[in-house]
């Protein structure tokens, strides 16, 4: 693995999704990115963030089955923890379905992020990597530290 040939020369982050439901889908990601499609017809939207080198198209299922165990989640990356909560705030204003509120998590790779799901289900990993001096406040039992009062798991 470490040696690798060099790879593509990629200028741009592509992904796109069959969904049940355009119009719901369409307007979530509308929220999520803080764009309006570039372009939507009744068979697809794209959206572009240059800022993000981003190209996302949702397209319609046509009766395809949607395998969600198949794709494991998207993300968006924030500035910090704070934009982290704020996202959730955003989120829940927006009624958007949380999956996990936000939190910091120590175990594998430690993150301050919030889990939502699409209108179709699919996982969206909102996330900001920790800075130097929040990894060293690392816990001693590595349990996440919830950053909403109230959201913590009751059992």
């Amino acid at each position: 693995m470490l040696a690798l040939p060099p790879g593509p020369p990629g200028t741009e982050f592509h992904a796109s999704l069959r969904v049940a439901d355009l119009p719901a889908c369409a307007r979530f990601y509308a929220w999520l990115f803080d764009a309006w499609p570039k372009e939507w017809t009744h068979r697809y939207a794209t959206f572009l963030r240059p800022d993000l080198n981003l190209n996302f198209v949702i397209v319609v299922a046509d009766g395809k089955p949607l395998n969600h165990d198949t794709l494991y989640h998207l993300g968006l990356a924030v500035a910090d923890k704070a934009a982290v909560i704020e996202s959730y705030h955003r989120a829940v204003d927006f009624g958007v379905a949380v999956e996990k509120p936000p939190r910091t998590t120590w175990k594998g790779t430690p993150l301050h992020e919030l889990w939502l799901r699409d209108p179709d289900g699919n996982l969206i990993e909102i996330y900001a990597r920790l800075t130097d001096a929040e990894l060293a406040t690392k816990p001693a039992d590595e349990l996440p530290a919830y950053l909403v009062a109230g959201t913590e798991p009751t059992g």
